[in-house]
C-alpha cells in the first residue's frame, strides 16, 4: 500500500511539474509580447534628475531591506507558524495517494498571494492620490518581499540564510526581464534549485544592484507618474500588477523547486540511496 501511495505521489508530481514548467513558457511568451510602448513614451518624457533619484531609490530600498530590514519582514511572516504549517501540509502530500493535496498546497499560498495584492491596491491607489511615488518604493518593495517569503516559507524553505535571499534576488530580477536575458536567468535559477552555495558578500551585493536596477528601469514611468500631483493615482494603480507578475514567477520557481525535490527524494527512497540532495523539501535555513 505504502509502495503504491508513493508511485501515485510521485506521478502527480511530475504531472504538476509539467504543469508548472507549461506555465512559464506562457509567462514567457507574455514578457517577450508585451506591449509597453506607453511606457517608452513617458520614460522619455521623465528628466534625468527624476530618473537618477528613482533609480538611487530602488538601490537604497533594496539596501535596506536585504541589509537591515529583512529580520523584520522574516518575523513579521510568522516563520514559526509558518513551518508548523508547511510540515502538516507537506505531510498530507507524503500521506495522499494523488494531485488533490499538492493542488490543497499550492491553493493555500496563492490565496494568500491574492490577499497582499489587495493590500498593494490600496498602498498604491492611496500613495498615488497624494502623489507620493519615490517614498511608495521601500513599502511596496516590503510588501512584495514579504509576499516572496511567505511564499518560500509555504514550499518549506527559510530565507533567513545569505544564499535563500541571494535566491530570491535572482527571482525578482528575473520576473522583470524579457528575452535572452530571462532565459538566460531562467537557467541560473534552475542550477541554483540543485545546488545554491553560499554567496559571499561582493557576489550578493553585485546581485542586489542587479535586481534594483532591473526594477528602476522596468518600473521607472510609473513610479515619476505616481510622485505627481493629481495624476499620480495612475501610477500608484501599477503596484498590484507588478505585484502579481513578480511574486507569481516567484511561486512558479518555489514550486517547481518543491516538486522537484519531491521526485529526487521518491528516487532516492526507490534505489536505497541518501544522497543529501541540495533541496529536498522540508523547512530549512
Amino acid at each position: 500500500m505504502l509502495a503504491y501511495t508513493a508511485k501515485m505521489n510521485a506521478a502527480a508530481a511530475r504531472r504538476a511539474l509539467a504543469a508548472a514548467e507549461r506555465r512559464e513558457r506562457r509567462m514567457a511568451r507574455r514578457a517577450d509580447t508585451r506591449a509597453d510602448g506607453w511606457r517608452a513614451e513617458i520614460e522619455r518624457k521623465v528628466p534625468q534628475k527624476a530618473a537618477a533619484g528613482i533609480e538611487a531609490a530602488f538601490s537604497k530600498a533594496f539596501a535596506l531591506l536585504f541589509e537591515s530590514g529583512s529580520g523584520l519582514i522574516e518575523r513579521s511572516c510568522r516563520s514559526g507558524e509558518m513551518s508548523a504549517l508547511y510540515s502538516v501540509r507537506d505531510s498530507a502530500v507524503d500521506l495522499g495517494s494523488g494531485g488533490a493535496e499538492l493542488r490543497r498546497l499550492f491553493g493555500g499560498i496563492c490565496r494568500s498571494n491574492l490577499r497582499v495584492t489587495a493590500l498593494t491596491s490600496v498602498e498604491g491607489l492611496a500613495l498615488g492620490a497624494l502623489g507620493i511615488g519615490l517614498p511608495d518604493i521601500v513599502i511596496f518593495l516590503a510588501v512584495l518581499l514579504r509576499g516572496v517569503y511567505s511564499t518560500a516559507m509555504g514550499y518549506g524553505f527559510d530565507c533567513a540564510s545569505r544564499r535563500e535571499k541571494f535566491f530570491v534576488l535572482k527571482l525578482m530580477q528575473a520576473a522583470l526581464s524579457s528575452g535572452e536575458e530571462r532565459r538566460r536567468l531562467g537557467v541560473e535559477i534552475d542550477a541554483l534549485m540543485i545546488d545554491c552555495p553560499e554567496p559571499d558578500e561582493a557576489l550578493f551585493k553585485k546581485q542586489m544592484e542587479a535586481a534594483a536596477s532591473a526594477f528602476a528601469v522596468d518600473m521607472l514611468a510609473v513610479k515619476f507618474i505616481q510622485g505627481l500631483p493629481l495624476i499620480g493615482v495612475i501610477g500608484g494603480a501599477a503596484n498590484p500588477v507588478y505585484y502579481r507578475r513578480i511574486a507569481g514567477y516567484a511561486e512558479l520557481k518555489y514550486r517547481q523547486r518543491y516538486l522537484r525535490g519531491k521526485l529526487n527524494a521518491s528516487r532516492e527512497s526507490r534505489s536505497g540511496a541518501c544522497k543529501g540532495c541540495g533541496d529536498r523539501p522540508g523547512f530549512r535555513r
